[in-house]
């Protein structure tokens, strides 16, 4: 039967095409899942990574932060988990199943913020740029959460791309089956971030003052694209800036694809499985790290809260320090 929805829009604007649309959503997930399943995400792994992270000087409000941050976290992963457990139907979890996983990812990362410099961040990008700058820059993120950019001008761009890539040439066309396989589909989508901030830069420039004081519509000459590389110098990307451009393709447009045309059931149950174990080996990273940061013997005693007064059916075990 003619997919008239999809005609209809495709009437009205350029839409993602459906098969590409699905590849990138579900595959980047799979390469996720395969990455963090390896040993360099084991709990030994975890522990090793954080063995000598120092305890700072008692903070109570910033912990107070952190506790409340991680709770939230935990909180997102149980719906999560529920969803994957129970849902009969897996297409009709899907879209919320990407809210839920965004979220954990996102109030964990404020968590290892407040346990790391005692900031609070109140929008998505300034948690992500705080996040790459005392985490991921200090080298305390586990491998396939480490992946990030410095700069979004073109050569440097390219040239830490290609520093990550190597010869590996893996994308996201198909659904990786080994860890190899997983780090290309990784880079490759961090590389399609990069091309997608890049473009949200440089619509910005265009709107500002100074770009219509060169009285150009375009990046031809010096001096617009001096301009542009400006402010494409201070563009960073990390996995929280992808996790974000991917919750919000999910939220809108791209989630038809998630649960229209083709019925690929299989696949389906297959990404709900691995949302919730990329999101458990988040939450999990950042809940040994916060343990190590807060005032002694705290974490042991929020945790215990939890289990004891937490009314969600998922085992704190994913909390423990």
């Amino acid at each position: 039967m003619p997919k008239w929805l999809l005609s209809r829009l495709f009437n009205v604007a350029d839409q993602s095409r459906p098969r590409f649309a699905f590849q990138g959503t579900v595959n980047w997930m799979r390469a996720l899942a395969v990455s963090v399943a390896s040993d360099d995400c084991s709990e030994e792994a975890i522990e090793a990574l954080y063995q000598d992270v120092p305890r700072r000087p008692d903070n109570a409000a910033a912990d107070t932060a952190v506790f409340e941050s991680i709770f939230m976290s935990f909180n997102q992963l149980a719906a999560l988990s529920a969803i994957s457990n129970d849902v009969r139907q897996g297409y009709d979890a899907c879209r919320t199943s990407v809210m839920a996983w965004y979220y954990v990812l996102h109030f964990a990362a404020k968590g290892m913020v407040a346990a790391a410099s005692g900031e609070s961040q109140e929008s998505h990008m300034g948690t992500a740029r705080a996040w790459q700058a005392d985490i991921v820059r200090s080298g305390m993120v586990l491998r396939p959460f480490g992946l990030a950019l410095t700069s979004l001008v073109g050569v440097a761009c390219d040239s830490q791309i290609a520093l990550y890539r190597g010869s590996n040439s893996f994308d996201l066309n198909s659904p990786p089956e080994d860890e190899d396989q997983a780090w290309g589909g990784l880079v490759s989508y961090l590389n399609g971030t990069a091309d997608f901030e890049r473009w949200k830069i440089e619509e910005q420039v265009k709107r500002s003052s100074e770009f219509e004081a060169l009285g150009v519509d375009n990046f031809r000459t010096k001096a617009a694209r001096d301009l542009r590389d400006l402010h494409l110098s201070r563009g960073e990307v990390n996995f929280l800036v992808q996790a974000y451009r991917y919750h919000g393709k999910a939220n809108y447009r791209d989630s038809l694809f998630l649960s229209y045309g083709e019925d690929r059931s299989p696949q389906i149950e297959q990404f709900l499985m691995d949302l919730t174990k990329v999101a458990s080996v988040f939450l999990r990273m950042a809940s040994v790290y916060c343990a190590k940061r807060v005032e002694r013997s705290t974490w042991d005693q929020f945790v215990e809260d939890v289990e004891l007064n937490s009314q969600l059916s998922l085992r704190v075990d994913v909390l423990r320090g």
